[in-house]
């Protein structure tokens, strides 16, 4: 699990992640928040339903992407959070576990 090299002061912040609040602070990014409040997956890919997560935490890589308050594949590193922002990692069901229902 990520964890602060000191407590600095700042503003806290609260956000839900995937339903349940969480407290960040001023200037982190929500991959930040993400990592701090131990989500280690952000989403998974659509064939395969592999795990991934925050990588290179600059914007390169593309595999922080999550849902921020509703729109989709957004790159938590890039995003600062803000009080009250909704983030839901994008786990979804991979092409191989779909049912035919």
């Amino acid at each position: 699990m990520l964890k602060r090299l000191e407590d600095l002061p700042g503003e806290t912040l609260r956000i839900r992640i995937d339903g349940n609040m969480v407290e960040a602070q001023a200037g982190d990014s929500v991959a930040a928040a993400l990592l701090l409040s131990g989500v280690t997956t952000t989403r998974t890919t659509l064939i395969s339903g592999a795990p991934r997560a925050p990588y290179c935490m600059m914007g390169v890589c593309f595999e922080c992407l999550v849902k921020i308050d509703g729109v989709a594949n957004r790159q938590a590193c890039m995003i600062e959070v803000k009080e009250n922002m909704s983030v839901q990692t994008q786990i979804e069901v991979s092409r191989g576990e779909q049912s035919d229902d």
